[in-house]
């Protein structure tokens, strides 16, 4: 009588059964301790600045100087800071608030529109010149807003323009790197196919932009609108060279202001208020970005995609 003993495949076998089914074998996840080190410390970098503003905005002014910056000591004052902060000099600062609003809102805002327009028809009609226009983009992109600041400071103050709210919106206005990412992504984003049916339907240019290609743009445009509200949102040196009177700073340029009151020798500190006003303005921004961040990650993985 013959016994048939059944043995179990070597690991070898096992292993070449795997690549035969799945094609490829399966790697194991390889852990840098460089990179986790460097990304701690970035991490650190990143949250130690918050974590300062947040504690010395519940400090008094004499607390500020008397104990460690990243420790609570004192009584606890932030809320007798936020009221004093609003209420400070008529109210200074809810207006400063406002200013940074409308410069966000028409600002940030034409800056997405005429970027999203451009950028939709640079990538989807043909004409003469487009070549100089995207060494023009290209050009626009690598100077830097400082360099421009004087020249256009003279442009405006010929036109007289400068302490007014135009003075900052006009200059906002213009996007290149929002056009230029507009343009990239509706290259992918938009079928040409898409278009070409739309208008064999009947359907005009603008029509067809509004009620199918701006929907198929969202993401990209959401994208585009967050680096604009967070470049006007933070703008500091146009509007300190354009504007002299108060009642039209942003908060950036109103508490800079404020930090330079307490340095006379006959003048009040008022630090706590500053750092009570740097932890509101950051509010408003973390806000808007914890809401578009959803739209800007899949913006910028769907234009990097080419389907």
């Amino acid at each position: 009588m013959t016994t048939v003993t059944s043995r179990r495949p070597s690991r070898a076998a096992q292993h070449s059964h795997v690549v035969a089914v799945h094609g490829r074998p399966r790697r194991r996840r390889r852990h840098s301790v460089g990179l986790t080190i460097v990304m701690v410390i970035l991490v650190i970098y990143t949250i130690v600045p918050l974590l300062w503003l947040i504690i010395n905005a519940s400090k008094t002014q004499a607390s500020l100087f008397a104990s460690f910056g990243l420790w609570f000591s004192g009584p606890f004052s932030l809320f007798t800071n936020i009221w004093t902060t609003l209420t400070y000099d008529d109210g200074i600062f809810l207006r400063w608030f406002g200013n940074t609003l409308l410069y966000v809102v028409v600002g940030a805002g034409g800056a997405t529109l005429l970027a999203t327009i451009a950028g939709y028809g640079m990538a989807k009609f043909k004409f003469p010149g487009r070549r100089a226009v995207f060494a023009v983009v290209i050009g626009a992109i690598a100077v830097p807003g400082t360099a421009l600041a004087v020249p256009t400071f003279l442009l405006f103050s010929s036109l007289g323009l400068t302490n007014t709210p135009w003075a900052i919106i006009l200059p906002s206005l213009i996007s290149p790197f929002g056009f230029y990412l507009i343009w990239t992504y509706a290259i992918e984003a938009v079928p040409t196919e898409l278009l070409e049916a739309a208008r064999v339907d009947g359907s005009g240019e603008f029509r067809t932009f509004f009620t199918i290609s701006s929907r198929l743009l969202a993401p990209g445009i959401v994208t585009v609108l967050l680096f604009a509200i967070v470049a006007t949102w933070n703008n500091y040196f146009l509007p300190l060279i354009m504007l002299s009177d108060p009642k039209w700073y942003p908060l950036t340029v109103g508490l800079s202001n404020w930090s330079q009151q307490g340095t006379g020798a006959s003048a009040v500190p008022i630090y706590n208020l500053v750092i009570t006003g740097s932890l509101l303005t950051i509010i408003p921004v973390v806000i808007i970005f914890l809401f578009l961040q959803r739209f800007w990650q899949s913006g910028l993985a769907t234009g990097s995609v080419k389907q």
